[in-house]
């Protein structure tokens, strides 16, 4: 695999369930963003359902491949963000339940079964509150967008190598939690 300095940012889920489409609106966001401060060039920013075979076609060959998704965690606190870099320990193993069948840990399993991985892969988990038809993002969901956004920008300012000057980098959203294993799916929590 040709690894370049492309950067991957997709945004999993569907506006028609509410939280369930904090992924695009975090994605809409640093698009509507990048009209007054743009992003590098060769950075793609994506909509995807979460099907794995369209998820690793949007971030092979990416040198930095930047997902968010909801979460649904019991007890849950809409709105708290989970980072989390995919390394054998921090991503949820595929099988763990969801809202689809298949989805970003089964992607995350076949793409490094493949070689297919991005040099780096940072996924942001936004706990939801409500899935249920309808659109619009709940009160809790909808305030971490921005700092997300402003996260994201973050890390990809940081993968060129110009430091701290894009935005925050510290904790994203009301709540945050640590990532890594105890950020992981597990009883009680799960990936969609």
């Amino acid at each position: 695999m040709a690894v370049s300095g492309r950067i991957a940012v997709i945004g999993i889920g569907n506006g028609f369930r509410r939280d369930d489409g904090v992924g695009p609106a975090v994605v809409a966001r640093l698009q509507a963003r990048a009209a007054d401060r743009p992003l590098p060039a060769g950075t793609t920013l994506s909509a995807c359902d979460g099907d794995p075979g369209r998820l690793i076609a949007l971030w092979e060959d990416a040198g930095l491949a930047v997902v968010v998704d909801a979460a649904h965690a019991r007890p849950g606190h809409p709105g708290r963000v989970h980072r989390l870099e995919p390394d054998g320990r921090g991503c949820p193993q595929p099988g763990t339940a969801g809202t689809h069948g298949l989805g970003l840990a089964e992607a995350v399993a076949l793409s490094r079964a493949l070689g297919r991985l991005p040099r780096r892969l940072i996924v942001y988990a936004v706990e939801g509150a409500d899935i249920s038809l309808g659109t619009g993002l709940t009160e809790a969901v909808a305030a971490a967008v921005d700092p997300l956004a402003e996260r994201i920008e973050a890390d990809i300012a940081r993968h060129h190598g110009r430091g701290r000057r894009a935005g925050r980098t510290g904790p994203v959203g009301p709540a945050p939690c640590p990532a890594g294993p105890s950020a992981r799916a597990g009883p009680g929590r799960s990936w969609k």
